[in-house]
């Protein structure tokens, strides 16, 4: 604990409630602290250190930075408080390295509302520098000097009264002052009386210092000392006094040696971009002192280190600030959060779901135990994103709704507004809107976020990627991505704010998300795989949320489809949608979901949400045809060849861009059914659009016509590869990879291999399963041959697949059959009946009797090309060459 909460100890009339200021364990942040600091005092240590060197590069300063509300201010209060005295200092950070060394935290908070100016922060250093319980001759008659120019009349001591500095650092600072003038005034065997008139006491000592008089050689070792204090008095010439300050430092005796530490908090107030006036006066301050160490906590990473500032600041330039300058990283998460930095920028990150509910734990308490429940904590942890402002705030509304009733955890689904002015209060117009328009986006770049702003320049979305609730992922296709709190409260709570959005600006920003998202696209003509994802992933929900046109995402819907990769495409699901299709954008969304998701669901389900989107009405005409395409092969695939026909041929006669697949499927549907003339017929015309190569394939191999069949998939993954669609490509060396496995099990390896590359990256998961089985094939004959057969055969039942259950039990007819095992082989042909209930697959019982060499208990169930006894011929080859094989050694 590190104080009372008094917000919520105001809250409530519960006398028995404890309300704890909770502070959640910062150590990695602790852990920079304690090794920068070590580094600095190692640095200043050192002989050839000079404190008077206005050229050499500084490395005296640490930041802090991240979004409003995640906990800067706390952590830089507790880093005073832990550099102040170990018995501030949380156990777990350990011991500093730095025992020995005395160390003098200052803190001094910039923001708008405590009104500090650059005055005040000079006065707090020296005040804070009083503790050293002597006066600082230099630095005390400069400011003595500037003080009487500047406030003629009234008295420092009642200044820092009134301020607040002589309660929190004591009175002794102007009696220190009043006592270095004295001194200054003896040294130059000034009158008594005129001790106290510092113009004649700055002018003696400049002619005596000038003179090289022996009586000021103590402070004739400033070398600057002479030119300050003949300058004018004024601000500018207050901003280069901490340099007097430094020096004093360095001449202290051993026994008196200090090292402020000096914390800049809420540094985001002190300017903008454009007005850098106090800012450069407060990073001379910092220059001018480098055996001082500087803690600046704020929203952005400092920009000192940036060339471009030069002229707007004094010190700039990666030459100046090393550590400022080098480029983020990330540093791997621990309990107390992640933290994002390299150098001396350091991104404080969101809490830990443990540390959250840590916190909220200790936030309220009766009797030593949680007041607010595990399930609430839950929900509010879950709710927050790690993000501390959420948690205060939702100990708040815990305690306002605790009046009246019981808190329920329903109660905190909830988005404060609150967090949408804390986000917005230190942005131009500009970046406000920018910053609304990329909160419809998942991930944007540049281009992206200043096309969906609708603006002309690119600027307002540069200068808002530099925030720090904006988060980059070097490695995503789009790098830059909002907070995920910042973000949901910005789209979904109240917005009070004088330029909030009304439904038609959210709704005109969708439409140039959209377009955005479609530009980019068609840019790329269609070459880049991952990025059709990610826009249809966006553009999707944009237009669902938004109920707009469909536009290029019809087209997107069409090349994500043709390359047979299935990568996963829902979007998440609409907040408050309680189901149902009522837009052409919601069946676009469902019919491609649908697709995706039956790699991973069984086909029976992909046919009832393909037959919601086909009977909806609301797509298209392509894209309906697309939709009953689909379901046709769901229905093929559980075995209803009668309704998959109907809709092959319906969408074959209809001559659209699914015609030729359309065809195929009925090729297939010809040859399930056993009517190989017919299959082969129809092939003959189909072409690389509708697949010649393979569906010859698919016919040749259930002849056992293996070579033959090999070759025809060969030609079918080549001119796959030709036409770049990975899927089909990966489909056809799978297929040849299990006609192979028959003929040649040390060349099935290769075919296995290559086949399982071209896998890699697709979800295919009935090319999958014809990968394993064609395993299983190569194996037959070995113990090996049955290990995976049972979870091969569950898993083609899970999905749904019915020509992956009948080549499995094929599979295992020819390991029995090659082991001789007839009882075993006519056990498999008993299940390839039961698969063949609908009239389809019938023809695989007769190719496992002739591979066991059994007879027929009636005639052929297929139309054979060649006639039933070249087919038994074949099959029986393959298993005796399999046996001989085996019992070489092979």
């Amino acid at each position: 604990m590190a104080g009372r909460d008094l917000r919520a100890l105001f809250s409530t009339n519960d006398r028995s409630l404890e309300a704890g200021e909770a502070f959640t364990n910062r150590q990695i942040q602790w852990e920079i602290v304690a090794a920068a600091l070590t580094a600095h005092l190692r640095r200043t240590a050192e002989a050839g250190f000079d404190v008077e060197d206005m050229e050499a590069p500084r490395d005296n300063v640490l930041v802090f930075h991240g979004v409003g509300g995640i906990g800067k201010t706390t952590l830089s209060r507790k880093l005073e408080a832990a550099l102040a005295g170990a018995e501030h200092r949380p156990a777990q950070w350990g011991e500093p390295t730095w025992a020995g060394e005395r160390i003098l935290p200052v803190r001094i908070d910039l923001a708008r509302s405590a009104g500090t100016d650059f005055e005040q922060l000079v006065l707090t250093i020296r005040a804070a520098l009083s503790a050293l319980g002597r006066p600082l001759p230099a630095f005390d008659l400069a400011l003595r000097r500037y003080w009487e120019t500047q406030h003629p009349g009234e008295p420092l001591e009642e200044y820092l009264r009134r301020g607040g500095l002589a309660g929190r650092f004591g009175k002794a600072m102007p009696q220190q002052m009043q006592s270095a003038m004295a001194d200054i005034a003896q040294t130059l065997l000034l009158p008594g009386t005129i001790g106290s008139a510092v113009g004649q006491v700055t002018g003696s000592l400049v002619r005596a210092l000038r003179e090289r008089r022996q009586t000021v050689r103590a402070l004739a070792g400033c070398a600057r000392l002479a030119d300050l204090l003949e300058t004018e008095p004024d601000l500018e010439a207050l901003s280069f006094y901490p340099h007097l300050l430094a020096w004093e430092l360095v001449q202290l005796p051993a026994d008196k040696r200090v090292t402020p530490v000096i914390l800049l908090d809420t540094f985001e107030d002190v300017g903008d971009r454009t007005h850098r006036d106090l800012e450069r006066l407060i990073q001379r301050v910092v220059w001018l002192m480098p055996n001082c160490f500087f803690i600046v906590t704020g929203r952005s990473r400092l920009q000192w280190a940036d060339p471009a500032l030069q002229g707007q600041l004094d010190y700039t330039g990666p030459a100046a600030w090393p550590g400022l300058a080098v480029p983020a990283s990330t540093v791997p998460a621990a309990r107390a959060g992640a933290v994002r930095g390299r150098g001396r920028q350091v991104l404080v990150g969101d809490f830990s779901p443990e540390d959250c509910d840590d916190y909220l734990a200790r936030r309220l308490s009766r009797d030593g135990q949680p007041l607010i429940s595990s399930e609430i904590r839950q929900v509010i942890t879950g709710r927050s994103h790690g993000l501390p402002l959420y948690l205060d705030l939702s100990v708040l509304r815990f305690l306002e709704i605790r009046r009246t009733r019981q808190p329920v955890p329903s109660d905190f689904d909830h988005d404060f507004g609150a967090l949408i002015a804390r986000t917005l209060s230190d942005l131009t117009p500009d970046e406000r809107h920018v910053l609304r328009s990329v909160s419809l986006l998942d991930a944007f770049d540049l281009t992206l976020a200043t096309a969906a702003a609708g603006l002309a320049h690119q600027a307002p979305a540069q200068r808002l990627i530099e925030r720090p609730f904006v988060r980059e992922n070097v490695f995503g296709l789009w790098p830059y991505h909002l907070h995920g709190l910042i973000r949901s409260t910005l789209r979904s709570a109240d917005d009070a704010t004088d330029d909030r959005w009304t439904d038609g600006d959210w709704q005109q920003a969708a439409e140039r998300a959209l377009a955005a998202l479609g530009t980019q696209w068609t840019a790329a003509g269609g070459r880049n795989r991952m990025l059709l994802v990610g826009c249809l992933r966006q553009g999707l929900t944009l237009a669902r949320d938004y109920r707009l046109e469909l536009g290029w995402l019809a087209d997107a819907a069409w090349a994500y489809v043709s390359d047979s990769v299935w990568e996963p495409i829902a979007p998440p699901a609409r907040p408050g949608r309680t189901g149902g299709l009522e837009t052409s954008a919601d069946a676009l969304v469902e019919l491609l979901t649908a697709l995706a998701r039956r790699q991973r669901e069984h086909r029976s389900v992909t046919a009832s949400r393909l037959a919601a989107v086909t009977g909806s009405g609301l797509l298209p005409a392509d894209l309906h045809e697309m939709g009953v395409y689909y379901l046709a092969k769901a229905h093929r695939d559980l075995g209803d060849s009668a309704a998959s026909r109907h809709g092959m041929q319906l969408v074959a006669d209809r001559g659209g861009r699914l015609a030729p697949a359309a065809r195929r499927g009925l090729a297939h549907l010809a040859r399930l059914a056993g009517d190989f003339p017919t299959a082969h017929a129809t092939a003959q015309a189909l072409g690389w659009a509708g697949r010649q190569h393979r569906v010859e394939g698919d016919i040749l191999w259930p002849h056992g016509d293996m070579d033959r069949a090999a070759a025809a998939y060969a030609a079918a993954r080549n001119q796959a590869e030709q036409h770049g669609v990975a899927g089909e490509r990966a489909t056809s060396q799978a297929q040849r990879a299990f006609a192979v496995a028959f003929t040649d099990p040390d060349t099935a390896d290769d075919e296995l291999h290559l086949a399982e590359q071209l896998l890699t990256g697709l979800d295919l998961r009935a090319t999958n399963l014809t990968v394993r089985i064609a395993a299983l094939v190569r194996d037959a004959g070995t113990p090996r041959g049955l290990e995976a057969a049972r979870d091969l055969r569950a898993e083609s039942h899970d999905a749904g697949i019915t020509a992956a259950e009948a080549a499995l039990e094929l599979a295992l007819a020819f390991h029995h059959a090659v082991l001789g095992e007839q009882d075993k082989v006519r056990a498999v042909t008993g299940r390839l009946r039961d698969l063949a209930r609908t009239g389809d697959y019938a023809y695989y019982a007769d190719i496992a009797h002739y591979m066991g060499g059994l007879p027929l208990p009636g005639p052929s169930a297929a139309h054979w090309l060649d006639g039933p006894e070249a087919v038994r011929a074949r099959w029986q080859r393959l298993v005796h060459t399999r046996r001989a094989r085996l019992r070489a050694g092979g």
